[in-house]
């Protein structure tokens, strides 16, 4: 089979078809994964991993992780690559894994980052205290019980003792998701709607509201919503997802870092708090000013490599 075969088909039919393809992997690797634990975790285990909650139990910890490590590689990881094959003769260049980023961008990611984490905590406050009408209370109570399952279970997570629990963490929830959900949400369905819309803001917001959407936690939504945003536009700006890639692994490996210190008493709470509480609200106002400046200092930044390019084209040619 020729790779590249599907590279003509309509937008709507090729979200379709990533959709097909997310669930085949999805069931593929469950039942892959269900064969492979049997010996590692027991069958009575495995058979009974729907009724797991007891999160302070260790072995029920390891299960969940495991499959927590399979879901991100059988849904994430593996899909943009088969979806490539199908929707581009050169799989790397559709998933624009092909071009490097510069030292002096990676470390403007870095930097935005930081200066983006007490806004984000201001608007995760703010969507937090969100309330629906008294008609859909019990969706209410639903979506908070969710959330509280949800914050349970990454806290049971983020509770290791040592080193060796600490780096398995920074690889299970901050670069398997950043590769994973960066190359199937950033490099697959954000095309697909840019090409649909022909409008790459739209792609951009349209796939972040996906990618929010899919954690299923609705008082976190907005603040996740944004960073998918911003994700999307360096992708576009630079045109490499190494760098949205980049900046997703430092947002989720500076939680991970963070709790474990909290946990092991060597920082206070007040790092997580920053922009949360009414004294240091302005906070989050310096915060916005920061995160504006350095996008804008991104940007310059590749415009300026773009007309570098361009201007050397010219030459070349005459």
């Amino acid at each position: 089979m020729i790779s590249g075969i599907f590279k003509e088909m309509k937008p709507f039919s090729q979200l379709m078809f990533t959709m097909f393809i997310i669930v085949a992997c999805f069931l593929a690797f469950l039942l892959i994964s269900m064969i492979v634990a049997i010996p590692l975790f027991g069958f009575d285990s495995i058979m009974k991993i729907s009724e797991i909650n007891d999160l302070n139990n260790p072995d029920n910890i390891n299960i969940l992780k495991y499959f927590q490590v399979v879901q991100s590689i059988g849904v994430f990881i593996v899909p943009p690559f088969i979806l490539a094959w199908f929707f581009s003769s050169k799989k790397s260049g559709y998933l624009q894994l092909n071009k490097k980023i510069t030292l002096s961008s990676a470390l403007l990611v870095f930097i935005l980052c930081f200066s983006a984490s007490p806004l984000i905590n201001f608007i995760g406050e703010m969507n937090a205290k969100m309330q629906l009408p008294g008609w859909l209370a019990g969706m209410e109570e639903w979506m908070k019980n969710a959330e509280e399952k949800a914050t349970l279970l990454t806290e049971a997570f983020l509770k290791v003792d040592g080193i060796g629990g600490l780096f398995f963490n920074l690889f299970m929830i901050a670069l398997l998701p950043a590769v994973g959900e960066e190359l199937l949400f950033r490099g697959v369905i954000q095309k697909i709607f840019t090409n649909w819309t022909r409008n790459s803001h739209w792609g951009i917001w349209i796939a972040a509201t996906l990618f929010s959407a899919l954690h299923m936690q609705f008082f976190g939504f907005i603040p996740r919503l944004l960073l998918g945003v911003l994700f999307g536009y360096l992708l576009v700006w630079s045109g490499s997802m190494w760098l949205p890639i980049l900046a997703h692994f430092i947002n989720n490996g500076v939680a991970v870092i963070g709790m474990y210190l909290i946990d092991k008493g060597m920082i206070g709470n007040e790092l997580e708090e920053i922009g949360t509480s009414g004294k240091t609200q302005f906070t989050a106002l310096i915060s916005l000013f920061l995160v504006l400046l350095v996008l804008w200092i991104i940007r310059r930044q590749y415009l300026n490599n773009e007309w570098k390019a361009e201007f050397i084209n010219k030459e070349t040619k005459n």
